[in-house]
């Protein structure tokens, strides 16, 4: 099977860190490529270091991929974010250098939505506190402050995969279920969108925020949201750190206008789990705060591991880029009888026809061709019938616009 391939699986470097799920390191294995795996993330410096060598780098959230990596990384074919975000990877700076990101944009889901559900009802319950008073020896059975979620009104923040499986979840409970987006959605069950976050927020007995991580979201909830909620609702955000404006967080809290608030995402997170943990929210009452771990199952994590090593190993053996977050999504079948060219380019007038006249100057036949542009870079896929000249291969590398050529057998 190796002989087929135009390099050798077995010196394909795959550097995986922060403990990405073994079943994803198995796949990758199997498949017959050299795998590295570090346990927790590394810094820009020790990125910068490692990545020399490196043909495929898997992360999960916590290591930056900054253009200085990019370009230290001399091999890199393509990045796989085991995790739902890719705001932890300069996804413009890796297209400009042909670096194709994969990530996991459901696998974790149902995760995300069942601790969602789970941290509701404590808060409501506030469950926290009297456990807290359990394990000081205080038996403080009263009903003062405890509700059920049954006819509350829960306010969605962001309807994509999360906000609308959560919302089928919670109708199921018996909520009422209105949603914010700014992107037209389908609705799912009897849902009811709000054009007006503020509307919306004066309704909400739960809050909760599924929005995400791009800049412009930062500090998206702050005083003034704080302010429009409904007395004494609860809010969650198991979404981004950089959304919530801490201070005001802790404000409407101690004021009493926030009744209670789960929070698993934080503005600045431990890098590794012997690093220590603060936050002003510590210690405060009706507050669940929880160690980003809302994809942090075990299924989630096998789910995960085993969909993005799929998509990274569909782009290295097929050049396929379906769910790749930065480069046109083209689905590629197997090529059987021929040899596979992969042409990634700036999105300029001219290029495919100089392609073609490369290919016809090395005397290539066509068998397939297929084409998918955005507006930064062209993607073009060439299926030919024989054997090649290697040399003839120097014209298609220099085609104008060239960001990244390769010949997959």
């Amino acid at each position: 099977m190796t002989g087929r391939w135009s390099y050798p699986r077995s010196r394909i470097n795959i550097l995986l860190l922060e403990n990405i799920h073994p079943a994803a390191v198995a796949r990758l294995k199997d498949a017959g490529y050299a795998v590295d795996t570090v346990k927790g993330a590394l810094s820009e410096g020790e990125l910068v270091r490692r990545i020399k060598g490196v043909h495929i780098l898997g992360i999960r959230s916590k290591t930056q991929v900054t253009p200085r990596v990019l370009d230290a990384a001399d091999r890199l074919l393509a990045i796989g974010a085991f995790c739902i975000g890719t705001n932890q990877i300069d996804l413009s700076a890796a297209a400009e250098r042909g670096v194709a990101v994969f990530n996991a944009p459901y696998s974790n889901t149902r995760s995300v939505v069942e601790l969602a559900i789970g941290a509701m009802i404590a808060l409501t319950r506030d469950m926290t506190d009297k456990s807290a008073a359990m394990h000081r020896g205080e038996w403080n059975k009263s009903a003062t402050g405890s509700r059920e979620v049954r006819g509350k009104t829960l306010g969605i923040v962001g309807y994509g995969a999360i906000g609308s499986q959560l919302s089928v979840l919670a109708e199921a409970l018996g909520m009422r279920v209105i949603f914010h987006d700014l992107t037209e959605r389908l609705v799912m069950g009897n849902a009811r969108r709000y054009l007006s976050l503020n509307a919306l927020l004066a309704e909400a007995d739960v809050v909760t925020l599924h929005v995400d991580g791009r800049s412009a979201n930062a500090n998206l909830f702050g005083a003034a949201q704080f302010a429009a909620m409904k007395p004494g609702a609860v809010l969650l955000n198991l979404s981004r750190g950089h959304i919530v404006e801490i201070d005001a967080m802790v404000e409407a809290l101690r004021s009493g206008r926030l009744g209670g608030a789960a929070v698993d995402v934080f503005p600045e997170e431990p890098a590794t789990n012997s690093d220590p943990f603060d936050s002003p929210l510590r210690g405060l009452k009706n507050v669940i705060l929880t160690p980003h771990i809302g994809g942090s199952t075990e299924e989630a994590q096998e789910a995960i591991g085993e969909f993005t090593a799929e998509r990274l190993l569909s782009y290295l053996n097929r050049g396929d880029t379906t769910f790749c977050v930065n480069l046109p999504n083209v689905q590629l079948p197997e090529v059987e009888d021929g040899h596979r060219i992969l042409h990634i380019h700036r999105n300029q007038p001219g290029v495919l026809a100089e392609l073609n006249q490369a290919l016809a100057g090395a005397g290539l036949n066509v068998l397939g061709q297929y084409l998918k542009t955005d507006e930064r870079v062209g993607y073009v896929i060439v299926d030919v019938d024989r054997d090649y000249d290697p040399d003839s291969l120097g014209t298609l590398r220099s085609v104008a616009g060239t960001l990244r050529f390769r010949m997959l057998h």
